[in-house]
């Protein structure tokens, strides 16, 4: 250990004796793109509008040009000219740049050599990344040094999610919008929806739940909504979602564009944050489900050769659909925003769904009740669905206030905890089960009661109700649903109005 130590100090001397100057990596840089991005806004102020959206004073690696950047851009907000004239004043007294060079002579020297101002734009991406370069070397030195020099008390876990927290912070910093569009932009997109609608089967503009009635009430999945699913325990919340990631990532399909990009003709990639149950306990419902084998019987063992055979043919056909399930539990809103994005650049989300909104968590600031943490993350999925651009599904749990009326059907009113999940929501939907209160009010077999009773379980065996109580692009009003308990699974319910055609 001395004889290394002799040695390192020993190279220390030979460094220090050394007569050669050592050279030093410096952060990314260009001064000649800043000097010619300068030097185009001074001649023609039309430029500044061409890097306003992204480019700020902090992006200048020379803080001399971020001064400049920073005097012209207030100078065109105000509705004045930024000229070598006009911006000089805001410098006369400023420090020399050499013995040889004032700021005002600099400022004329910019823009005597802009030559042309075609390529503002182009300069002033060029100043950008190099600056957000120089942002990843600090997070880097940063996450290095935490890592040499970390409090006891600081696990390696917190500095991973400080870090990834800073690193997508960034990310979102270079998605500045489009600004504004013009309205025959907007219209041509309208028109595109309708057309995808008119060649997808079912005419719908969204994605396809799987369940007709419920598709036609909303016309699918909708991009950019915020969905609530809410409901009392037991009603089937979950058995729902699960229904319907099912259905979207089973009707996938994509094909290669000549460009390398990858166009949906069909269903979507689903992300699945199932909070309260373990990903193996959701792998077991699907599997239950759609093999139609109770998920007790495959807890239990309790199933024969065929049933296990059909287990086994069904969950080969399942590992091949896009579902992705994070059984993280206690996540933060920050956290789920960052994994959605993840999976979105990764994969090409196209639907998220929540099990459940009450177990995310915010950010917990200081003073604040769990009012305003669901209020802030409501907005935060709201956010998030627009900027992802996919349906995002949340369940929510329900107040017992249902519970003491007479009617336990749902309303807007039960919704727990905070009005910003009904402010917040482009569509709230309750999931309703009456057999489930008819059940539990079993009289006396014998009585007259009882026969009543089998005549009201008959009625309401085996059916469900998903009542919209909100949309902002449709009608409200319930649906009915088919929905066997043993295998937890919903579907359309056959009515008896609706004969088969008779064939010619």
């Amino acid at each position: 250990m001395k004889q290394a130590a002799l040695l390192s100090a020993d190279k220390l001397r030979q460094v220090a004796a050394s007569p050669e100057p050592v050279s030093f990596r410096q952060p990314p840089h260009n001064i000649e793109a800043e000097q010619a991005l300068l030097g185009a806004i001074l001649i023609n102020n039309e430029s500044h509008d061409r890097v306003s959206a992204f480019l700020d004073v902090v992006h200048f690696f020379d803080p001399l040009h971020g001064q400049i950047y920073e005097t012209m851009a207030k100078l065109i907000q105000a509705g004045k000219q930024a000229t070598p004239v006009t911006v000089k004043t805001f410098f006369e007294t400023a420090e020399p740049i050499n013995e040889h060079l004032t700021v005002p002579q600099y400022l004329g020297r910019l823009a005597a050599n802009a030559t042309t101002i075609i390529n503002a734009h182009d300069y002033g991406r060029t100043v950008y990344d190099l600056a957000i370069r120089r942002t990843l070397i600090g997070i880097g030195e940063n996450l290095v040094n935490v890592a040499f020099d970390s409090p006891v008390d600081s696990s390696p876990e917190e500095q991973i999610q400080e870090a990834e927290g800073a690193l997508y912070a960034l990310a979102e910093k270079g998605k500045y919008g489009q600004g504004f569009l013009t309205f025959g932009n907007a219209l041509t997109s309208a028109i595109e929806m309708a057309n995808n609608a008119y060649q997808r089967a079912g005419g719908l503009s969204g994605l396809s739940t799987g369940l007709s009635d419920l598709d036609n009430k909303m016309g699918g999945l909708q991009s950019s909504d915020l969905i609530i699913l809410a409901g009392r325990p037991s009603m089937g919340k979950t058995a729902l979602a699960t229904n319907i990631a099912f259905n979207i990532a089973k009707n996938y399909k994509a094909e290669l564009q000549s460009d390398g990009t990858t166009k949906v003709l069909d269903g979507a990639v689903v992300g699945f944050f199932s909070l309260e149950m373990s990903a193996e306990q959701l792998a077991a419902r699907i599997l239950s489900e759609q093999a139609e084998v109770g998920s007790e019987k495959i807890r239990r063992g309790m199933i024969d050769e065929d049933q296990f055979r059909k287990l086994v043919t069904v969950s080969r056909e399942m590992s091949e659909i896009p579902l992705y399930i994070d059984q993280t539990g206690g996540i933060s809103i920050a956290q789920l925003a960052a994994r959605a994005r993840k999976l979105k650049r990764q994969r090409g989300l196209g639907c998220l769904i929540i099990d459940y909104l009450q177990l995310v968590v915010g950010s917990k600031r200081t003073g604040e009740g769990r009012v305003q943490e669901v209020t802030e993350i409501t907005t935060g999925l709201k956010a998030l669905a627009k900027e992802l651009q996919v349906p995002i599904i949340a369940l929510s749990q329900l107040s017992r206030q249902v519970e003491q009326r007479e009617d336990k059907r749902p309303q807007l009113s039960d919704l727990r905890e905070s009005g910003s999940i009904e402010q917040d929501a482009d569509v709230v939907m309750f999931v309703f089960r009456e057999e489930y209160y008819v059940e539990r009010l079993k009289p006396n077999e014998g009585t007259q009661e009882f026969m009543e009773w089998q005549n009201k379980m008959m009625m309401v065996s085996g059916k469900a109700e998903v009542i919209i109580g909100k949309q902002r692009h449709g009608p409200v009003g319930a649906v009915q649903l088919a929905f066997e308990n043993q295998f937890t699974r919903f579907s359309n319910l056959a009515k008896d109005a609706y004969m088969p055609e008779r064939l010619e």
